[in-house]
């Protein structure tokens, strides 16, 4: 008789160890749903929100006959699509899955430290060397593509002072801070809520260089966004990010802006280097 409990015992453990396996299974599929759909969710907000506003300035622009600077139209179309995507991100988030962003979800825990301090140009060096390695190897595998094309970084026509001031602030301050509010922030705050840190980090990277639309630039600052999300990872926060971001922008805004000759230069000598600098 106890043989035979012990028998049916044995059965239901056996069933019950089969049904936790099959519900493992279940979960990880479902997990791995949810971070595709939020990936992708984030790129098409990113994309809507820079359509929605960019056509509706245009549009008052032409039938209203507003005279704008240009390089001011882009920067305040620029941050209002920025802050739209968060918005539009945030919201939905809250009103149909009753999920609050905390700030520390966003990365934005407390004050920057020194550690982000020192971390950001090391980042930036190991981004590069990074990047470098890649391409070297994609080149190999893929020579028709042209990777010595540069990032259309939107400031066509830079000329005054002016413009330059509201260039660099554009591109090296505010470009930096909202774009690591969305992807090493908001994106990378809620992958990790379900999952380990290297699909969220490739998640998140593979998104970044896509929003970038161009093989190389998309190569290079994939590369960067992996060292963004283990610098977010090291020190729990994106301070390291936007200062290593800043770095990278401030150095593409030198070469294009304020020595646009010796970028020229620099090309005609190592014209493989250039999407690594701008």
């Amino acid at each position: 008789m106890s043989e035979r409990r012990g028998g049916l015992i044995a059965s239901k453990l056996d069933r019950m160890r089969k049904r936790a396996k099959k519900d493992e299974k279940y979960k990880k599929r479902l997990t791995i749903f949810w971070a595709l759909a939020i990936t992708v969710w984030v790129g098409v907000a990113f994309f809507a929100a820079q359509i929605i506003v960019f056509t509706i300035a245009g549009l008052c622009i032409k039938w209203a006959g507003w005279v704008v600077n240009e390089n001011m139209a882009q920067t305040i179309c620029m941050v209002i699509s920025y802050a739209l995507a968060l918005l539009i991100l945030a919201t939905v988030a809250k009103k149909f899955f009753s999920v609050r962003i905390s700030r520390d979800e966003l990365g934005l825990r407390g004050l920057p430290t020194w550690t982000d301090i020192l971390l950001s140009p090391v980042g930036y060096i190991v981004s590069l060397l990074g990047a470098v390695a890649v391409m070297f190897v994609m080149q190999l595998f893929l020579p028709a593509i042209d990777w010595t094309q540069t990032q259309d970084v939107g400031f066509n026509n830079v000329v005054s002072s002016a413009d330059r001031m509201v260039t660099f602030v554009a591109l090296v301050i505010l470009a930096p801070l909202m774009e690591e509010l969305i992807f090493r922030g908001y994106l990378y705050g809620r992958l990790r809520s379900k999952m380990s840190a290297l699909p969220a980090i490739i998640l998140v990277s593979v998104l970044f260089g896509i929003m970038h639309g161009q093989w190389n630039v998309g190569i290079v600052v994939g590369v960067m966004s992996v060292i963004l999300c283990i610098a977010r990872e090291m020190t729990g926060t994106i301070y390291a990010g936007i200062l290593m971001h800043m770095i990278r922008n401030g150095v593409a805004f030198y070469m294009l802006y304020i020595n646009p000759m010796g970028l020229a230069g620099f090309g005609v000598v190592m014209p493989a280097l250039l999407p690594f600098l701008v």
